[in-house]
C-alpha cells in the first residue's frame, strides 16, 4: 500500500498546490489581468502569434518541456535512495520548478512575447542578453548529447521501438501538410496517427523488431551508430518549416502521452491495490553507505543537479517565453499552461521514481519462465530476480557496480520496465507493455532533441550576427555546427578503457548544472521585473540562491574536486565546467551590482508598434 499511499499523497499535494500556492502567485504576485492584452491578440499572424484554446496548448506545453527529462534525472537520482529525489521532485515542482515556468510565462506576457533573454537585455542590461546566449549554447549542446544517447540506447535495447519512431516523423509530416497546405481539420488526423502509432508498437514488438546489422556499427557500438544516424535527422528536422514536422508530432504526442499517463496511473493504482508493488521491500528510502556505487558523487548538491527537469528545469523558460506567451489568449490561462503544466511533470516524475523502484521489484517475466530486460542473465532457468534484489542489480554498490559502470541505458530502462510492470497489472502483455513505454520515452526525446537542434540553431545565428561571423548566421552554417558539437560530446567515454558515446551518466550532471544556471539566471530576470515594480520578490529569492549557487558546489566537486575532471585529464568536460562556472560569476556579480539601483525603477519601454500597413515588427523568438 506504500506504492500507492505515496503516488496519492503527491498528486494530491500538486492539486492543493496549484488551488493555493499557484493562485497566490496568480492573484496577488502576478496580478493577472483577464482583460489585458495579450501578445497573441496584439501580434497576431497565425504563424507565431496564434490564440489558442487553453486546452490544446496545454498539451503542447506540457509536451515541449516535459521530453525525457523527467524520466532520465529521476531514473538515475534513485540509487541515493527514493524518498530524498520524491521530496524534491514534489517540494521542487511546487515551489521552485512551476514557479519558474510561471514566472517565466508571464514576464514575457507583459513584454509582447519576448523570450526571456531579450527581456534580460531590458530588464538589467545587455550583457545579461549575451551571458544568456551563452548559457543557452552550452546547455543545449548537452541536450542535443545526452538525448541523442537516450534515443540510440533505447534502440539499442528495445530494437521494438524503432518501427514506431521513424513512422511517427513521415505520419506528422503528412499531417503538417494537410492542416496548413490543404486547410484540413487537425483532431481527427492526429487521432488516426496515433491509432496507426500503437499498431506499429503491436508491429515492431510482435514481427518487426529492427536492429542494425554488425556490419554497419561505427566504432563497433550500435549506440554510436544510432546517434549518429539520429543528429542527422536533426539537421533535416531542423531546417524543416516548423509547421511540417515539429508542430503535428507534438500533437500526436500529447495524445500519446495522455493514453500512457492514464495506462500508467491504473496500473500503478491495481499493483499498490494487490500488493504486487512494495515500495518499502523493493528499495531503501534512504541508501547506505554500502549500497552506493563507488566513486558517486555526494548527494548535494547532486540530488538537485541530477533531477532537473522533474523539479526544476531552465530549459523551460524558453519554452514559457519562447512559444507559449505567444498562443495564451488570455492572461487568465497563465497559470494553467505555466504552473500546472510543472505540477503535471512533476507528477510524471513521481511515477517515475516508483517504475524504478517498486516497479522493477515486481520483477516480471516476458513470457514463461524467460527472464528479460533487467532482470535478464546468461542462465534463463535461475529464479526471477524481484524486490530488493531486482533494485541492488541495478543501484546498489553491494552488486560489485562502481560510478564508472553505472550506465546511462540502464537506468532509462529500469522506466521501461519498471513501467511495463506496472501495465502488466492491467491485464496488457508483458512484452508489448514493454513496447509501449520504450516507445513512449524515445517519442519524447525525440521531440527534445530536435526542438533543441532548432533552438540551438537560432542561438548560434544569433551569435554569428552579434559577433559577425557570417557562416554561423547562415541557417545551414548554424545547424551543422549545432549538430556536429552535439554529436562530438555525445561520443566522449566515461573511462580510458571504455568506447565512445558511453559517458552519458558523467555527461548528465554537467547538463544538470549549466540547465540549474539558466532557471537562476531566469529568476533574476523575474526578480528584477518585480523589484522594479516595488512588489515583493522573496518568495523567489530562495530559488534564486539555489539555481545559482548549486551549479558552483557541484561543478567544483566534479572539476577539482573528488570528480576527478582535472586530474585524470578530461578536458572537454573541464573546458565545459570552468566556462560555466566563469558565466555564473558573471551572472552574480552583474545581479548584486545592479539591483540596489534598479529597484522602484521601471525598465525602458518597449517601442510602439509600427502603424497600420507598415512591416511586422514582431519580435522573433
Amino acid at each position: 500500500m506504500l506504492t500507492l499511499a505515496v503516488a496519492v499523497f503527491s498528486f494530491f499535494a500538486f492539486i492543493l498546490a496549484y488551488n493555493t500556492y499557484g493562485r497566490w502567485l496568480s492573484q496577488r504576485i502576478f496580478q493577472v489581468d483577464p482583460k489585458a492584452l495579450v501578445p497573441a491578440k496584439e501580434l497576431q499572424d497565425d504563424v507565431d502569434f496564434v490564440p489558442t484554446d487553453r486546452q490544446v496548448l496545454f498539451g503542447h506545453h506540457f509536451t515541449s518541456i516535459a521530453g525525457t527529462g523527467p524520466i532520465v534525472g529521476p531514473a538515475i537520482a534513485v540509487f541515493w535512495g527514493w524518498l530524498p529525489a520524491l521530496l524534491w521532485v514534489v517540494l521542487g515542482s511546487i515551489f521552485v520548478g512551476a514557479v519558474h515556468d510561471f514566472g517565466a510565462l508571464f514576464v514575457s506576457l507583459r513584454n509582447r512575447g519576448q523570450t526571456i533573454g531579450e527581456v534580460a537585455g531590458r530588464l538589467i542590461n545587455w550583457r545579461a542578453r549575451l551571458l544568456f546566449l551563452f548559457i543557452l549554447f552550452f546547455a543545449l549542446t548537452i541536450v542535443l548529447a545526452i538525448f541523442g544517447l537516450v534515443i540510440a540506447s533505447i534502440f539499442k535495447e528495445y530494437p521494438e521501438s524503432v518501427l514506431s519512431v521513424w513512422v511517427a516523423m513521415p505520419l506528422a509530416m503528412l499531417i503538417g501538410y494537410w492542416v496548413y497546405q490543404r486547410k484540413g481539420s487537425l483532431l481527427l488526423p492526429s487521432l488516426i496517427a496515433l491509432a496507426i502509432l500503437y499498431l506499429c508498437v503491436y508491429l515492431g514488438v510482435y514481427y518487426f523488431p529492427f536492429s542494425l546489422p554488425d556490419s554497419v556499427h561505427i566504432a563497433g557500438s550500435p549506440v554510436v551508430t544510432w546517434t549518429v544516424v539520429l543528429m542527422a535527422y536533426c539537421f533535416v528536422a531542423s531546417v524543416l518549416p516548423v509547421w511540417l514536422l515539429l508542430q503535428p508530432r507534438d500533437y500526436i504526442n500529447s495524445h500519446q502521452l495522455v493514453v500512457a499517463l492514464a495506462l500508467l496511473v491504473a496500473g500503478l493504482a491495481v499493483a499498490g491495490l494487490t500488493g504486487q508493488a512494495d515500495l518499502a521491500a523493493a528499495a531503501p528510502a534512504i541508501a547506505a553507505a554500502d549500497e552506493i556505487p563507488v566513486g558517486a558523487p555526494p548527494i548535494f548538491p547532486f540530488l538537485f543537479i541530477t533531477i532537473a527537469c522533474g523539479a526544476c528545469s531552465g530549459f523551460h523558460c524558453l519554452v514559457s517565453s519562447g512559444t507559449s506567451s505567444k498562443q495564451i489568449s488570455s492572461e487568465s490561462d497563465a497559470q494553467f499552461v505555466g504552473y500546472g503544466s510543472m505540477l503535471m511533470e512533476g507528477a510524471l516524475a513521481v511515477i517515475v521514481i516508483l517504475a524504478c523502484c517498486a516497479g522493477v521489484g515486481m520483477g516480471r517475466a516476458q513470457q514463461g519462465d524467460e527472464i528479460v530486460g533487467l532482470n535478464k542473465v546468461e542462465n534463463e532457468q535461475v529464479e526471477l530476480v524481484t524486490g530488493r534484489q531486482a533494485w541492488r542489480s541495478l543501484y546498489a554498490y553491494g552488486e560489485g557496480q562502481t560510478w564508472s559502470s553505472f550506465n546511462l541505458a540502464k537506468k532509462v530502462s529500469a522506466f521501461v520496465e519498471g513501467g511495463a510492470n506496472f501495465l502488466s497489472t492491467i491485464g496488457m502483455p508483458h512484452k508489448l507493455a514493454i513496447g509501449i513505454i520504450a516507445v513512449l520515452v524515445a517519442c519524447f526525446a525525440a521531440t527534445t532533441l530536435d526542438t533543441a537542434t532548432r533552438l540551438q540553431r537560432y542561438v548560434i545565428q544569433e551569435l554569428g550576427t552579434t559577433l559577425k561571423v557570417p557562416p554561423l548566421a547562415n541557417k545551414y552554417g548554424a545547424t551543422f555546427l549545432a549538430v556536429a558539437l552535439g554529436t562530438a560530446v555525445a561520443m566522449i567515454p566515461a573511462s580510458a578503457a571504455a568506447g565512445p558515446g558511453t559517458g552519458g551518466l558523467i555527461l548528465w550532471p554537467l547538463f544538470g548544472a549549466t540547465n540549474q544556471l539558466l532557471a537562476g539566471l531566469a529568476f533574476l530576470v523575474l526578480i528584477f521585473y518585480l523589484a522594479r515594480r516595488g512588489k515583493s520578490v522573496m518568495f523567489a529569492v530562495i530559488p534564486a540562491v539555489m539555481m545559482t549557487s548549486l551549479p558552483v558546489i557541484g561543478l567544483g566537486w566534479q572539476i577539482f574536486g573528488d570528480g576527478q575532471w582535472f586530474d585524470s585529464g578530461r578536458h572537454l568536460l573541464v573546458g565545459f565546467g570552468v566556462l560555466i562556472l566563469a558565466l555564473q560569476a558573471w551572472m552574480v556579480i552583474e545581479a548584486i551590482v545592479l539591483y540596489p539601483k534598479v529597484r522602484g525603477v521601471l525598465e525602458e519601454s518597449l517601442p510602439p508598434l509600427p502603424t497600420a500597413g507598415a512591416e511586422s515588427a514582431a519580435p522573433n523568438c
